[in-house]
């Protein structure tokens, strides 16, 4: 059996030996390392892609730094503001009605804005020039404080469901989505 001797030292006091008992540590230490190792992995199952890179003053100079980009203004309980902008010249902005929509899928109810999918499929139809390149293919979400995270995913939805009409399509035969998602820092 696996165990610990435990031996008192000299001295005129009788002297106490015992083991310990070894088994039920290791047995809790292989549980401990199975939960770990299994619930790494359910880290990774709803995770939000989205960054914030974009490309600097100091990119390629090759490269024109006056890209087309869409921002993506998101407030708590206002209407959703989509600009087109071309650096810092605003070409072309209107506001989306926040008008969303309940859905059930299983026991869970999901929000989704099917107008502001509708109208950002629209813009990357009516300017699929300046959305051409990778660099101009980001929408820029500018959020606040008070916007609640279910929200902030159904709009990050409502831009994954705008699929690029141009591009071939992927191995399921679904075309592409057209834009990412970087955040604004504030």
């Amino acid at each position: 059996m696996a165990g610990v001797s435990v031996e008192s030292g000299g001295g005129k006091r009788r002297s106490l030996d015992s083991e310990i008992n070894m088994i039920p540590m290791i047995d809790l230490l292989m549980v401990t390392v199975s939960f770990l190792l299994i619930t790494a992995v359910w880290t990774h199952m709803s995770r939000l892609d989205g960054t914030t890179q974009l490309p600097s003053s100091n990119a390629d100079p090759g490269k024109p730094q006056d890209v087309g980009r869409l921002h993506l203004d998101v407030r708590a309980s206002e209407p959703f503001h989509v600009s087109f902008r071309r650096g810092t010249a605003v070409i072309d902005g209107f506001d989306v009605p926040r008008d969303g929509v309940r859905v059930h899928e299983g026991q869970t109810e999901i929000t989704r804005y099917p107008e502001l999918s509708a109208k950002l499929q629209e813009i990357s139809r009516a300017h699929a020039v300046d959305l051409s390149n990778a660099d101009s293919r980001v929408v820029v979400m500018h959020t606040d404080d008070e916007l609640r995270f279910g929200d902030l995913v159904a709009v990050m939805d409502a831009v994954a469901a705008v699929k690029d009409p141009n591009a071939r399509p992927s191995r399921g035969g679904v075309p592409e989505q057209a834009f990412r998602v970087s955040f604004a820092a504030k």
